[in-house]
């Protein structure tokens, strides 16, 4: 209790001096500082490298020191963050039909999770309760206003919605990410072996696949592609809320399990 405490004092009053910690505190440096370099860490090397101790490094300071402004890596992340959160834009559009408002959340997100990729693998189930949170959900579920959506199925339909553009920034990190480890492109990968392919793939005894998997692969010229992926997932991710929103917004309860 006293961690979560000391976590949500941090998120929304950084600046004030904790009881018994202002010994060992070094003049200069501060909890923005901290989460600052923390988020330059994971931008450059990813969410693994980033510890106390090698934030502590880049401060030139020792790690003991770092406690005395976080107490500890998860409230660390939490913080790092919502600062994210926080600085996000938030345009408002209420005069756009709803499918553009949300399609315009989802690019906000997907922005964020391309300017910072390890913020998508964060779990989105202990969210930092801190005011960049707040805000964000703030702007988002606003979104919805004139859907007819109550409460429950508004928070659903979010979630649905985030949860799509998170799940695609993962898959595009991931592609990213093998990219840099092989030096090569999915396009020159698939350059490479596509011809392979169609000599070794069975024709009769795979014919939907091969016939498909070429249709594809010569389309977005990769196995996969995740701009066309993530345009084309939106695109779904719409149809089906039009289907719970309809086109007048008749109001729609979520039933609670239980």
């Amino acid at each position: 209790m006293a961690e979560a405490r000391r976590t949500i004092d941090l998120l929304w009053f950084p600046d004030a001096e904790p009881e018994g910690k202002r010994r060992g505190r070094r003049p200069g440096l501060t909890v923005a500082r901290v989460v600052e370099t923390g988020i330059a860490v994971a931008d450059a090397d990813g969410l693994e490298a980033v510890s106390m101790r090698r934030v502590a490094h880049e401060l030139s300071v020792v790690p003991m020191t770092l406690y005395t402004y976080v107490p500890d890596k998860n409230a660390l992340l939490d913080l790092m963050l919502d600062r994210l959160y926080l600085e996000m834009p938030r345009p408002a559009h209420p005069d756009r039909p709803w499918r553009e408002r949300l399609a315009a959340i989802a690019a906000e997100n997907r922005r964020l999770y391309t300017d910072h990729p390890w913020a998508a693998t964060l779990p989105a189930s202990r969210p930092p309760l801190g005011p960049g949170l707040m805000a964000k959900y703030e702007h988002e579920l606003r979104a919805f206003d004139g859907c007819g959506l109550d409460d429950v199925a508004r928070d659903a339909a979010l979630t649905f919605l985030i949860g799509f553009v998170q799940a695609a920034a993962r898959s595009e990190a991931d592609v990213r990410a093998a990219e840099a480890r092989s030096g090569t492109t999915d396009f020159a990968w698939w350059q490479e072996r596509g011809p392979i392919f169609e000599v070794v793939f069975d024709h009769h005894r795979f014919p939907t696949a091969t016939r498909v998997g070429a249709a594809a692969g010569a389309a977005m010229g990769a196995a996969y592609d995740p701009v066309q992926a993530y345009e084309f997932g939106l695109a779904r991710v719409l149809d089906g809320l039009a289907a719970l929103i309809g086109t007048d917004g008749p109001a729609v309860t979520l039933a609670a399990d239980g």
